[in-house]
């Protein structure tokens, strides 16, 4: 995560010091790098003290993020003054990052005008359904080889990502299962024939679980000491927090080893073992990379 968010810097940064004037954002990452650094920049400028990255961060992208502020301030204490001078405009094209936009939007906190690119009638109801339904075979594949007939699919979320995610499964054999809180798009799931369950139910049985809801601990460090053996685990969603990667590392007893880039077992003192990808961050993504 260290080198993400210097790579992000290094994107926003010209040879002449300057930074953007429009930031074509996904997810929202290079948007909250900006925001959030002219923020600490000005309580730097305030108290002359910066703030340890460690205090009040929720995971371990968010310490890396404020680490790599704070790293930027040293150099140059009006680094995102800088950085955030020309900036004119901002368009985000992820559900998440629209959310983060209007979370900062309630806080007055956007520096310029954005532009909400997600809820586009063409992104949402084509990129999201359809480029998901194509990719997500494709990231399994590279990253595992298994053999998807046969196996027995669980997908969190039923929007338009969750919808991509149930054709591409089908499409290739499996028996799809789906969860979903939110009772329209459960029925939804129900009547294009999905079994619409709850991760306790059927936690031991399933071979393949995706997560595609943008929420927060979807699947939960303790619902992966209760899968069956070599079960995978991959999130679709954007950011790496709907699996709870960081506290599965610290299970007592977990025995981690790295079979190839972005695909890890873990192994807890049972015996059993999980397969995560790419660290439980975006993995088609990453697949695209290696």
């Amino acid at each position: 995560m260290e080198e993400y968010w210097n790579l992000t810097v290094d994107c926003l940064t010209w040879e002449d010091g300057k930074g953007p004037e429009l930031i074509v954002d996904d997810g929202g990452d290079a948007t909250l790098l900006c925001i959030y650094g002219l923020e600490k920049e000005r309580e730097f400028e305030k108290t002359g003290l910066l703030v340890d990255p460690a205090r009040g961060t929720q995971s371990e992208d968010e310490y890396y993020l404020f680490k790599t502020i704070n790293d930027c301030l040293k150099k140059d204490n009006k680094f995102f003054s800088k950085l955030t001078k020309d900036l004119r405009g901002i368009s985000e094209e992820t559900t998440t990052g629209v959310a983060r936009l209007y979370k900062l939007q309630s806080e007055e906190k956007l520096l310029c005008p954005c532009i909400n690119v997600n809820d586009s009638v063409t992104k949402s109801k084509f990129d999201n359904i359809y480029g998901c339904k194509h990719s997500l075979v494709d990231g399994i594949n590279r990253a595992t080889d298994v053999m998807i007939a046969g196996k027995k699919v669980l997908v969190f979320g039923y929007g338009d990502v969750g919808k991509g995610c149930c054709q591409s499964m089908v499409g290739s054999g499996a028996r799809v299962y789906v969860s979903e809180v939110d009772p329209i798009c459960a029925l939804q799931a129900c009547m294009e024939g999905y079994e619409v369950v709850r991760i306790e139910d059927v936690i031991g049985e399933i071979d393949i679980f995706i997560t595609a809801t943008g929420n927060k601990d979807i699947i939960k460090a303790e619902h992966m000491a209760k899968m069956k053996n070599n079960a995978i685990i991959g999130n679709i969603g954007h950011f790496d927090n709907e699996i709870e990667y960081d506290l599965l590392k610290k299970w007592p007893g977990i025995k981690r080893t790295n079979i190839k880039p972005q695909v890890d077992k873990f192994t807890f003192e049972t015996g059993n073992s999980v397969i995560i990808l790419a660290e439980g961050n975006f993995f088609i993504l990453f697949q695209d990379v290696y």
